[in-house]
């Protein structure tokens, strides 16, 4: 019994200690997954395990190694963000693989990339043809921007001249039944006034709704919570 709560005790504290490390490091460690980042996440696990895992490991040193760790992997994102040589340094540089339908052969073996992931990465963007490619460059996380050829692109109603209004974003203002009372404020509207629109669409209550959201126009949007679909399509084999 009491190796049982010890066990629990210690993974208790590599959960909060993940959580609250987390949430100090900010989003960065997971947004942006750059060499360095990856490094750094696959260590900053390896510690937290080895106190949940580890039944001679001393919680107390884990723990301080952990906060060492993440207060220099603070402050190497702090000095990335004030020097660019150092971010440069730590983080790399976007690198260009093709440039006006060229591929870089240089660039390519610098990166040890190879076609095959060249044209499968293209094809994520939908540009079957490098000669459509004005430019494409590698991210220091691994993605691959491409810059297709003006004469490839879409036509917008910027290029035929054409003025277009204002589209914004839709307000969420209910989410998993609960209702989002902020957005409605923001949108000069009460819960008086949702409990009519509900009842016009014959529902008794905002529970009865998995998500709504308003757009621009003033357009209520509602997913309810059970679906009344008298055919559902089945995509899988």
């Amino acid at each position: 019994m009491a190796q049982l709560f010890e066990s629990f005790l210690k993974t208790a504290v590599a959960f909060f200690g993940i959580l609250v490390y987390t949430r100090i490091l900010g989003k960065q460690q997971i947004s942006q997954m750059t060499f360095y980042e990856y490094v750094t996440g696959i260590t900053f696990g390896s510690i937290a395990a080895a106190i949940a895992l580890d039944r001679e490991a001393n919680t107390g040193i884990f723990l301080w190694v952990l906060t060492v760790f993440v207060a220099l992997n603070y402050f190497t994102g702090v000095l990335t963000v004030k020097s660019r040589p150092m971010r440069k340094l730590i983080e790399g540089e976007p690198t260009i693989l093709i440039h006006n339908g060229k591929i870089l052969e240089h660039n390519m073996a610098k990166l040890r990339y190879d076609m095959e992931n060249l044209m499968m990465q293209l094809r994520e963007k939908n540009v079957f043809n490098i000669a459509d490619v004005e430019f494409a460059v590698a991210e220091n996380d691994g993605n691959l921007s491409v810059l297709v050829k003006s004469q490839k692109r879409p036509v917008t109603p910027a290029d035929l001249n054409m003025p277009t209004r204002y589209e914004g974003i839709p307000s969420e203002i209910i989410v998993d039944g609960e209702v989002v009372y902020q957005n409605l404020k923001q949108n000069n509207l009460d819960e008086q006034w949702l409990i009519q629109e509900l009842k016009k669409r014959g529902y008794n209550s905002p529970k009865d709704i998995l998500y709504a959201s308003l757009d621009t126009d003033g357009n209520l949007y509602i997913d309810e919570r059970r679906d009344k679909m008298p055919h559902m399509t089945d995509v899988s084999d």
